[in-house]
C-alpha cells in the first residue's frame, strides 16, 4: 500500500476542512492540540504512528456525510459505532479475508468491489472510485460508502430492516445478519454504541463528572467543553453538598480532592500512613481536602500523595503484574511535573491521551475506571490506572518481554521511536528522577519493571 496521510489536508478536500473547522467540538480540540486554521492540520497517531481519528473528528465527519448526503437517515452514531469496531478509526487499516477473498479498507472497511457496485448499481457517483480505489482510504469517502451501504441494507429486499439486522449484515453479510457468527460483533457494537459521550445524561456541568482544567477554552455547553478561566469570572458548583467556588483567571482556584476522587479511593488515600499524617499536619478534614497549588494556581500533589496513589493503584490492580510504584511516580515527574490537570497537551498526572485510553478500556479490558470524556483523564486515579496499564501493555510490546529502558522511552515517545542508547537525554533524565524515589539500589543492573 503506497497511501500514506500525515495531516488532515492530505485526505479530505479543502471544502469538507472548512466544514470541520466550522463544528465546535473539533474547532475547539484542534486549537487545544496547537493547529491553526488556514494551515495543515496534523491527523492523530496511536502507539504503533499509525493515524487515527479522535471521537470528536469521527463524530463531525458522521454528521457531515449524513446531513449532506442522506438527509440524516443514517445515525451518526451508527457510523462511529461501526468505525470503532471495523478500523480503530484508522483511514488506513486494510484487512484480507481468505474465505472471501476480498480486501477491506477504510475506515468503515469497504471493499473496493462493494464501492464500485453501489457506484454502478446504486447511482452512489459522488467518488470516482472505479478509477481510483485508493480514495476509499480517505475519511469522508470511507464514510459515504459505509453510509451508502447501511442505507441499501435499511430497505434490504423491500423490507424495513431493524438496526440489528443493518449492523450484523454490515459484518458478515445479509446472508448471515441472523446467523450466530455475527452475534457477538452485535453485542460489541451496542457496547461501543453506549460508551459513546453524547448518550451519557448530563444535568450541568460538574467537576466530579467534568473537571474544570484551569487551561480550557471555553464556558461548559457539553461534557466535554470545560470552563476557561480567561473567560469566565465567577462559577459555582456543587459536589455532593460541597460548595466549591471557582474564581475566574490565574486569580486563584479552590478545588477539593473530593470533587476529583472517589469516595472509595479518598477512603483508602485517609487510610495511608503518610499522607493521614502530611493532610493531618495541613489541617485537612475529610470532605475538603485541598489540592496543594503553585503561585500561579496550579492544582499538584505531593510527592507522598503521588507515591500513595501509585501504590493503591498497583496493589489493587496491577499486584501479579510487576509494576513498580517507583517508576510510575518517577515518570508522572518527567511528563507531568505532578501537576494535576497535565502540561500542554498531555493530560493528567501521567500524560495519557484520550484516544490511548479509550483504547485500554473497549479493547485491552482495563476497566476498573470509566474514561467517557477527555477530562476524565485529569482524575489522578484514573490517569494512574491508565498509565500503570499502558505500562504493562509496553511491557510485553510485539509480544516481547521488554526491559525498563524501552518501556520508559516507549511510554514518552511512541514504541516506535524508542533509541536504546545509554546516553540518551531521556533515558538519563529519568534514571536521575528515579534515584529520587529509590535511593539504594539493590540492583544495579536491572532495567526490568517485572
Amino acid at each position: 500500500m503506497g497511501v500514506s496521510f500525515k495531516y488532515w489536508d492530505d485526505c479530505v478536500d479543502p471544502e469538507d476542512m472548512e466544514a470541520m473547522w466550522e463544528q465546535l467540538e473539533v474547532r475547539t480540540e484542534w486549537i487545544d492540540a496547537g493547529e491553526t486554521q488556514g494551515q495543515r492540520v496534523h491527523l492523530s497517531r496511536d502507539p504503533d504512528g499509525q493515524p487515527y481519528l479522535t471521537q470528536t473528528e469521527m463524530k463531525a465527519v458522521a454528521e457531515i456525510v449524513t446531513c449532506r448526503h442522506f438527509d440524516s437517515q443514517i445515525d451518526p452514531e451508527m457510523i462511529c459505532a461501526i468505525a470503532e469496531l471495523e478500523s480503530d478509526r484508522q483511514p488506513l487499516a486494510m484487512r484480507y479475508d481468505k474465505k472471501t477473498k476480498l480486501t477491506t479498507i477504510g475506515i468503515m472497511q469497504i471493499a473496493p468491489k462493494t464501492a464500485e457496485w453501489m457506484v454502478r448499481e446504486r447511482d452512489y457517483s459522488l467518488f470516482p472510485v472505479e478509477e481510483d480505489p485508493d480514495i476509499l482510504y480517505r475519511p469522508f469517502v470511507s464514510v459515504y460508502f459505509g453510509a451508502a451501504y447501511l442505507k441499501w441494507l435499511s430497505n434490504f429486499d423491500d423490507k424495513v430492516r431493524t438496526e440489528e439486522f443493518m449492523v450484523r449484515a454490515y459484518r458478515g453479510g445479509t446472508k448471515k445478519a441472523s446467523h450466530k457468527s455475527t452475534l457477538p460483533y452485535w453485542k460489541r457494537y451496542l457496547s461501543v454504541k453506549e460508551s459513546f459521550p453524547s448518550r451519557k445524561h448530563f444535568d450541568g456541568p460538574s467537576p466530579t463528572q467534568a473537571p474544570i482544567s484551569p487551561t480550557s477554552p471555553t464556558l461548559p455547553t457539553s461534557p466535554t467543553s470545560p470552563v476557561s478561566p480567561s473567560s469566565v469570572h465567577l462559577y459555582l458548583a456543587t459536589i455532593d453538598d460541597i460548595s466549591v467556588l471557582l474564581i475566574g483567571g490565574a486569580a486563584g482556584i479552590a478545588l477539593y480532592w473530593d470533587s476529583r476522587v472517589s469516595p472509595e479511593d479518598m477512603e483508602q488515600m485517609w487510610n495511608h500512613p503518610d499522607v493521614s499524617k502530611e493532610w493531618t499536619k495541613s489541617n485537612e478534614i475529610r470532605g475538603k481536602v485541598h489540592f496543594s497549588h503553585d503561585s500561579e494556581k496550579k492544582l499538584y500533589l505531593s510527592r507522598v500523595e503521588l507515591k500513595a496513589i501509585a501504590e493503591i493503584i498497583v496493589s489493587k490492580y496491577f499486584s501479579t503484574r510487576g509494576i513498580k510504584v517507583t517508576v510510575l511516580c518517577a515518570l508522572a515527574e518527567i511528563i507531568s511535573m505532578r501537576f494535576v490537570d497535565g502540561i500542554e497537551a498531555r493530560a493528567g498526572i501521567m500524560g495519557i491521551d484520550y484516544s490511548t485510553a479509550f483504547w485500554l478500556y473497549t479493547e485491552v479490558g482495563y476497566r476498573a475506571y470509566r474514561v467517557d470524556y477527555v477530562d476524565d483523564l485529569t482524575k489522578p486515579f484514573v490517569s494512574m490506572y491508565f498509565g500503570a496499564a499502558y505500562l504493562s501493555w509496553l511491557s510485553e510490546y510485539e509480544g516481547r518481554e521488554r526491559n525498563l529502558q524501552f518501556i520508559v522511552q516507549a511510554y514518552i515517545a511512541g514504541p516506535k521511536n524508542v533509541t536504546l542508547q545509554e546516553t540518551c537525554p531521556m533515558w538519563l533524565k529519568f534514571e536521575q528522577v528515579l534515584s529520587s524515589y529509590e535511593p539504594r539500589k539493590r540492583n544495579e543492573g536491572s532495567c526490568s519493571i517485572m
